[in-house]
């Protein structure tokens, strides 16, 4: 069933609602910026930037209800919006708790201002929020026609949902999922059901990931990566057998039965598919054979719900960090290494990393932490000629141990990281940002310090910023 949501940044969030309940039991107001992204489970609207409208100046005594945005604010904060090709949203809050709703005065106020505010916007849409300290509810209205927000997901470490009234007690979780609800409860396992998680990437941490969110329950899964399996990743794909690459075939003296064997090598996402499907029967599986640098792959995750960097190109980096900052979907890159020095075969550093990045600032950006290389993303670009032309060092021909148990170090972190951010278990006490690497031969985990740049064109709040911008920005894809 398709839905209407508004997302919107932990930290934005946090800084509306300080305004709108100060504890004076007042009525106070705002307006947010939005982003749009449209797709076939529904619509999102993506929280921007924050106009605080303030008490007695730009939030004043109205002359058919109580208090009302200004004549002046509202123009500056539409023609913001309009500028920008941003959906304007006026906030204001009510009393009460767990349940609201727009008074008839708010429904008058907005046939008389809000076709006009559609016509400003130029198209819109555009909408209203009202608030109660735990619920939320929303109209939006568009040239065509007028309809509800169904809720708000808060985005951040722990994610919260809002809704205009208390939820109907979910169903009884099937019995293969008893024993874990009894952690998150019928409530997080109903959660799990409705998500949809991307994977960039089906290699070892990858399918380890796939694996794991399959048994979880998830809902959907859209797995994407374009290489078929080779003889080598047969001890770190999970689900891999050795007919998926015939050893006998693929590594044969003979060209033809070479090209055999790769013929009928399997793709990793159709090994994916069958290791989820065997988990989770009911799960929906979309696994594509493709590359996430295609911006028609990408845009298949802009309605995930959580996406996994299980690739580690400097070009699905620069994807993966776009998409969670411009459509607001919180995300992770897992990697493990293994260095070597080169003239002994010695081994120098084995280690593993989990790396969250939140849609906000501070949120661990991985362009703000120089994990996305401008000299790398150009040596990707070319061709294998002209990388030999240019007489790179590191040959990505080349490939760098790996070992199963190496990988499922940060794929369980990860899938840790998304479990109790989906459903809300993380140690508020632990909210800050911050990476986490594993030291194996030091048996220790690290937690490495994030950095932000207020300048950044993925996190930052510049206007050449992509956060929260939705469809009406490009992804740095190919087309």
């Amino acid at each position: 069933m398709k839905t209407v949501e508004f997302r919107i940044p932990q930290a934005m969030f946090d800084e509306l609602f300080a305004h709108l309940f100060p504890g004076d039991c007042d009525e106070h107001g705002a307006v947010i910026a939005a982003g749009l992204c449209e797709s076939a489970r529904g619509t999102r609207f993506l929280a921007r930037k924050l106009f605080i409208a303030r008490d007695g100046v730009e939030y004043v005594p109205g002359k058919l209800g109580y208090r009302a945005l200004s004549a002046d604010f509202v123009a500056r904060v539409s023609n913001f919006c309009a500028q920008n090709q941003l959906c304007y949203f006026a906030i204001h809050c009510h009393g009460g708790s767990d349940s609201v709703g727009f008074s008839d005065v708010d429904l008058a106020s907005h046939k008389r201002s809000y076709p006009a505010l559609v016509d400003i916007t130029e198209g819109g849409p555009v909408g209203a929020l009202v608030f109660a300290r735990d619920a939320i509810a929303g109209e939006i209205w568009t040239r065509s026609k007028v309809y509800p927000m169904d809720m708000m997901t808060v985005v951040g470490l722990n994610h919260r949902r809002l809704y205009p009234g208390p939820r109907k007690s979910p169903t009884i979780p099937d019995s293969i999922y008893q024993r874990q609800s009894l952690l998150f409860g019928t409530r997080g396992q109903e959660i799990l059901k409705a998500a949809k998680i991307g994977i960039i990437g089906m290699g070892g941490v990858g399918s380890l990931v796939n694996e794991w969110v399959a048994r979880l329950g998830v809902g959907e899964i859209v797995a994407i990566d374009y290489d078929k399996l080779e003889p080598s990743n047969n001890s770190r794909v999970v689900g891999a057998t050795r007919w998926d690459a015939p050893s006998f075939l693929v590594d044969s003296r003979f060209l033809f039965l070479r090209s055999l064997g790769k013929l009928f090598s399997s793709y990793k996402v159709k090994i994916g598919r069958r290791v989820a499907k065997s988990a989770n029967p009911r799960i929906q599986y979309d696994g594509i054979v493709g590359s996430i640098v295609d911006e028609r792959e990408a845009m298949k995750l802009k309605d995930t719900d959580f996406i996994f960097l299980c690739a580690d190109s400097m070009q699905s980096r620069l994807v993966f960090n776009a998409l969670v900052h411009q459509y607001l979907i919180p995300g992770i890159q897992i990697g493990s290494k293994v260095t070597i020095e080169k003239a002994t075969g010695n081994i120098t550093d084995i280690f593993c990393v989990s790396r969250p990045v939140l849609p906000e600032a501070n949120g661990g950006c991985l362009l703000c932490n120089q994990l996305i290389l401008p000299d790398k993303l150009q040596e990707e670009a070319l061709s294998g000629e002209q990388r030999k032309r240019q007489a790179y060092v590191d040959d990505s021909g080349v490939h760098a141990p790996s070992v199963i148990t190496l990988n499922a170090l940060g794929a369980a972190q990860a899938v840790n990281e998304f479990l109790f951010s989906l459903v809300g278990l993380h140690d508020q006490e632990g909210r800050q940002a911050g990476y986490r690497m594993a030291s194996p031969r030091g048996r220790a985990w690290s937690k490495v310090k994030c950095d932000c740049k207020a300048s950044c064109l993925h996190c930052g709040d510049g206007k050449n910023s992509a956060l929260g911008k939705g469809d009406r920005a490009a992804l740095p894809c190919k087309s």
